[in-house]
């Protein structure tokens, strides 16, 4: 099968586009024929090496954590899908979905939402994930509450506003000039443009910050943070992680710092969200996969509006009943 690999950390000009094995699975696993992926800054900062302590040193390694595609195969273990079920979500980490075929927990995967493309599926469940349950989990969120997002016409931004808008939450999204029009599309019931204003220095005050851009600190957002709201970053800087620790035994704002964790039950929670159209996917740009490098470059820009998608040829396959 074809994949991108790479065989050592580094820049953009590791990745590799190949002839590699396709994957066995194992008994819990599923064997899909993967449509479409997408790129997330975690995928090439462990391209980067930024990772590393929790990657490893073993290669080749194929990237990529999200997919969206076609049951080839079961494992003897396997009870919730069959061959031929569409389906989308995560693979384990490091990754495994720049290829062809990717070997995929039975537990990280729910059938795909039945109004989306490959494509837009495909851009759901890492960013997607990582908003509703920062919003959900760590933020405690409630009805009428108010939230910031900071970042909000990004990945995990542009997911947190519908999110925290299903939830019933009043919003409010940070992003460029150019973005805000976007914003409020998503939902946003108030926009800020930072190269304006600091909203940091904002006379408002909000129950739940969220910096999906991982670009602040309770210390700086403090002031704009109701005196029992919660600050939650998805970049846990020495700073946030000790902010945390802090904000945990002592009464009054708490810093919180997200760390996704992929799982079944949330990808259907999210799947009926954007079946009831209470959820619509943003892309930017989509890539070839052998075009990989490209996207990872584009995407170490921080300029992504939305997510960068990874888009394979839909070619008829065989199933294994």
């Amino acid at each position: 099968m074809k994949a991108v690999v790479i065989r050592r950390y580094g820049a953009t000009e590791v990745l590799q586009y190949e002839d590699v094995e396709q994957p066995k699975i194992e008994p819990t696993q599923l064997l899909v024929k993967v449509r479409a992926s997408s790129v997330n800054p975690i995928d090439w900062k462990i391209r980067q090496g930024m990772l590393s302590l929790i990657a490893g040193s073993k290669f080749p390694k194929i990237l990529g954590l999200d997919v969206a595609g076609d049951v080839v195969e079961v494992g003897s273990g396997v009870t919730r899908f069959k061959p031929g079920d569409a389906i989308y979500g995560s693979t384990s980490f490091p990754g495994g979905g720049y290829a062809e075929f990717a070997a995929v927990p039975e537990n990280l995967v729910a059938l795909k939402p039945t109004n989306l493309s490959y494509e837009e599926a495909a851009a759901v469940p890492l960013a997607a994930l990582t908003a509703l349950q920062a919003l959900r989990d760590q933020g405690n969120i409630q009805t009428g509450q108010t939230v910031l997002i900071n970042g909000a016409a990004g990945g995990v931004g542009s997911f947190a506003v519908q999110i925290a808008k299903a939830l019933g939450a009043v919003v409010t999204g940070v992003s460029s000039t150019k973005n805000l029009d976007l914003v409020k599309s998503l939902g946003a019931d108030r926009v800020i443009d930072y190269t304006q204003q600091d909203f940091t220095e904002d006379i408002a005050q909000y129950d739940i910050i969220f910096d999906a851009v991982g670009k602040r600190s309770l210390s700086q957002t403090k002031r704009v943070l109701k005196p029992n709201g919660i600050y939650i970053t998805t970049l846990p800087s020495p700073e946030v992680f000790l902010e945390s620790v802090l904000t945990a035994f002592l009464p009054g704002q708490k810093a919180k710092f997200i760390l996704q964790k992929p799982n079944t039950q949330d990808l259907i929670y999210l799947k009926e969200l954007i079946e009831a159209g209470k959820i619509r996917v943003v892309i930017d740009r989509t890539y070839p996969l052998q075009e990989l490098a490209a996207a990872h470059g584009y995407s170490e820009t921080g300029r992504v509006v939305g997510k960068i998608v990874l888009a394979q040829p839909v070619v008829d396959i065989a199933v294994s009943i």
